[in-house]
């Protein structure tokens, strides 16, 4: 008998048929909404599931009963039969009465936007820390579900058959707490974990850059062509679900230490937001956040938005900040150059186009993260004894070396170190430090 926590795989046969629907409300544009609606498709097919059809209601207000009009309702009861679906997926978020009263009256598995991206999480949550979070997250949106009387046969029965639907769910509520909050037990210990190995960074003094941005838009890329490293990239959502930190060496010989991290979306759940604090204490820990956003794709600016609403919400704003203006090769040159010009990248410092698939630009994206990591830099003028001539290469890693001198008392250096690290190096200084001026953001194409 199965602990809950354990999946049961009961795989089908047949890929499961969806029918997608949303809401048009009053203050919405519709633009947005047709936009997350081919996002939800991309999401639902991301799940494995095939998406049939779509539809968008306008409504006044969500129906307290099925959010969406009773009209609608039985209009899908008869679509049902010409489709073939078996599933119907809501882009708007469900109360636990309303998801309970669709099923009830379609007699059918009915899932909201959440729900779909918990889904893909599960599936690809590889390390025992991804999974930990990921089941977290779908026992606290469960939990309320199961209180509301759902029909059990569907209680979080994802697409296909990673959620936890296919967990022995007729356990009472008492057991789903009691192992949530076992889990919370070992995602701290995975915080702990994760802040002795920032800790350990730190000593290094080499900085830190989290990459962020929505899903897809070609993190794990950068990632690799910028330290060659062979993070997983794969052409689909949420591809990444652990961090992946790797060093890479700007033009004046310093190294950063990048993280990759999860992907954003439009709607992402406030319980996924919950339960991957963990993982993103990367980003809110880190010294440089460099937004990656995809270019080339429709609704550029919605993704731009809801990002940094996230990036808000993590308060990570007022950290240095730079925009890396990914795939710049599937645009015009002169598209490239008057995204790059315009004035509303706020609140970056740089805003620099790039592609990852190409390489191109990544020279400019290292010059702007060089010129980001020299506000914490302070200038010493030093003379190493010969047999302390093995410091400059400590120097080298974690500053920079301008110019040298041979003399008769030893090596003459002058170096920009990081700040904290000035007084290591106080007893071969000559003057006092003085601290360099942050250099004046400069947009780079």
């Amino acid at each position: 008998m199965p602990r809950l926590g354990e999946f049961v795989f009961a795989p089908t046969t047949e890929r499961e048929v969806a029918y997608l629907i949303g809401a048009q409300l009053p203050g919405r544009a519709p633009q947005p909404v047709e936009d997350q609606m081919l996002e939800l498709t991309e999401l639902v097919e991301t799940a494995g599931a095939e998406v049939v059809g779509s539809d968008v209601q306008h409504l006044e207000r969500p129906n307290p009963a099925f959010c969406y009009g009773k009209g609608k309702v039985q209009e899908l009861r008869r679509l049902r039969g010409s489709f073939g679906f078996t599933t119907l997926v809501s882009n708007e978020d469900l109360t636990p009465r309303q998801q309970r009263n669709l099923e009830d009256a379609l007699d059918m598995k009915v899932l909201d936007r959440r729900e779909v991206i918990l889904d893909i999480f599960a599936r690809h949550a590889r390390t025992h820390e991804g999974r930990l979070q990921v089941e977290a997250a779908q026992l606290h949106h469960l939990l309320p579900r199961l209180a509301g009387g759902r029909n059990l046969s569907r209680l979080g029965g994802g697409i296909g058959t990673r959620g936890p639907g296919e967990q022995k769910l007729e356990v009472d509520r008492r057991r789903i707490r009691q192992r949530i909050r076992e889990l919370q037990r070992d995602i701290e210990k995975v915080r702990r974990a994760r802040r002795l190995h920032r800790a350990a960074r730190r000593r290094s003094s080499m900085p830190v850059v989290a990459i962020v941005g929505y899903t897809n838009a070609g993190k794990s890329t950068l990632l690799n062509a910028l330290t060659g490293a062979d993070a997983i990239v794969a052409d689909q959502m949420f591809a990444t679900l652990d961090p992946t930190t790797r060093a890479a060496r700007l033009a004046d010989g310093r190294q950063v230490l990048l993280t990759d991290t999860v992907g954003f979306i439009q709607k992402l759940p406030t319980e996924l937001i919950a339960a991957f604090r963990a993982t993103l204490e990367e980003l809110t820990e880190a010294d440089i956040v460099m937004h990656v956003l995809d270019i080339s794709r429709p609704g550029m600016h919605e993704r731009f938005t809801a990002t940094n609403v996230v990036l808000d919400e993590l308060q990570t704003l007022d950290k240095p900040l730079v925009l890396a203006l990914n795939k710049r090769d599937l645009l015009p040159s002169s598209t490239v150059e008057r995204l790059v010009r315009r004035g509303d990248w706020s609140p970056y410092e740089e805003a620099v186009a790039v592609s990852a698939r190409t390489a191109q630009g990544l020279d400019s994206l290292r010059g702007a993260l060089q010129r980001l990591t020299e506000s914490g830099l302070v200038r010493l003028q030093l003379l190493l004894p010969y047999d302390r001539a093995g410091l400059e290469s400590e120097l080298r890693q974690r500053g920079r070396v301008l110019a040298r001198e041979y003399v008769a008392e030893g090596i003459r250096l002058a170096v920009d170190v990081p700040e904290e690290e000035s007084h290591r190096f106080q007893e071969f200084a000559l003057p006092t430090p003085t601290p360099r001026r942050r250099p004046t953001a400069q947009r780079s194409a």
